[in-house]
């Protein structure tokens, strides 16, 4: 699959992502609820998918990515630990810091991700000119062979 198309998919699940959470705002709070443990598992199912792809793909994409996927696991983990232990809390004003701590959570995720498709355009785009300087070095070393 040409690198374009996951670029596609990875702009139609964002705007999966907007439409979700902008459609939260109406919804009942069960129905939240049921909507958060969806995507949970979601998350869940794709950072399975991204460290095997980690592991397999061992020696073929660069250190700092396998570092950096075991890092954001890493961190992943602990804001989840984080989200399960605020929940806990019941008293109003723990309860309206929770909510402004996951509005900035939010914000700096939405950031993150924002900085990771920039640095995916970069890589789509400098793979292709890779692409493009081997296809000549190829015609080169064809023409004079």
């Amino acid at each position: 699959m040409p690198v374009s198309d996951e670029l596609s998919k990875l702009a139609a699940r964002a705007k999966e992502a907007e439409d979700r959470v902008t459609a939260a705002r109406e919804k009942a709070k069960a129905d939240l609820e049921e909507d958060v443990d969806f995507t949970r598992t979601a998350v869940e199912k794709q950072n399975k998918v991204l460290r095997e792809l980690a592991s397999e793909d061992k020696g073929r994409i660069s250190d700092p990515w396998n570092e950096l996927q075991a890092a954001w696991n890493e961190i992943v983990g602990k804001v989840r630990e984080d989200i399960e232990a605020r929940k806990a809390e019941h008293d109003l004003h723990k309860t309206e810091r929770r909510a402004d701590r996951a509005e900035d959570d939010a914000r700096f995720a939405i950031d993150f991700a924002y900085s990771a498709i920039v640095e995916a355009e970069y890589a789509s785009l400098d793979a292709a000119l890779a692409r493009m300087e081997a296809d000549e070095l190829s015609e080169q070393a064809g023409a004079t062979a």
